[in-house]
């Protein structure tokens, strides 16, 4: 019987482990002090508490004075042509005072994609009357801008009809609500303080919710600025 012939092997290359193989010791120190910082890291109890603004008198912002700058939203500008409401001259009459609507550049943008459907609520953010704010973030989401603008300033009110920027907007304080129901602006969560400059007393007015809208009545209530104690006498207009 013959001898079978071998066939001679051709570029055989060794096998070797990776560098990062987890098998090498150098990769199983490398993670077990991983880990160990890990585990070290979570165990520090971080407590970060951010500065609240000066003008906040508990949940009452002082820095919000006439003239009102209204931080306008895409869904508030389409309930606003829906229920067929001038813009300006309805939101002077629910805040009494003179009203400063304000677009940003992210809204104008969100309007412009949205499409013919809402030209006529672009057409009323085009108008050279409201104030007009440049945005320097990317993408047109306007949400995240609008929540931003208020923690950085407590100056301004939003104008919304959105749920999920109502609910993010009521976690900070101080910034009120203006949206649109039952064909008529509505605000929440805004208390007018007066100061009289004769006793040195804040006035805070008791407010009387009717079927038509929110008003003011003649009772309030007055508190010393210098003092701790609170009168509770009540006074009549």
């Amino acid at each position: 019987m013959g001898v079978a012939k071998k066939t001679r092997k051709f570029a055989a290359t060794k096998r070797v482990i990776g560098q990062r193989d987890a098998r090498l010791k150098k990769n199983i120190v490398a993670e077990a002090e991983k880990q160990r910082q890990k585990k070290a890291k979570g165990d520090e109890v971080i407590r970060e508490i951010p500065q609240m603004p000066s003008s906040l008198f508990f949940a009452h912002n002082t820095a919000l004075q006439p003239p009102y700058r209204i931080l306008v939203d895409t869904n508030f500008l389409s309930h606003t042509v829906h229920h067929k409401l001038p813009l300006l001259s309805t939101l002077m009459d629910t805040l009494y005072a003179t009203c400063i609507p304000t677009i940003t550049s992210c809204v104008m943008a969100e309007l412009e994609k949205l499409g013919p459907k809402y030209r006529i609520a672009l057409q009323i953010a085009r108008d050279e009357r409201w104030e007009r704010l440049e945005c320097d973030h990317k993408g047109t989401y306007a949400d995240d801008c609008l929540v931003d603008r208020v923690m950085k300033q407590r100056i301004y009110l939003v104008a919304t009809n959105d749920r999920d920027l109502k609910r993010r907007v009521r976690k900070v304080p101080g910034v009120p609500i203006v949206s649109v129901a039952r064909g008529k602006y509505v605000i929440e969560r805004y208390v007018h303080m007066t100061t009289n400059m004769t006793t040195g007393l804040v006035v805070w007015p008791l407010l009387m919710f009717t079927d038509d809208r929110m008003q003011t009545t003649g009772c309030a209530r007055e508190m010393s600025l210098r003092g701790t104690t609170a009168s509770t006498d009540l006074s009549w207009a």
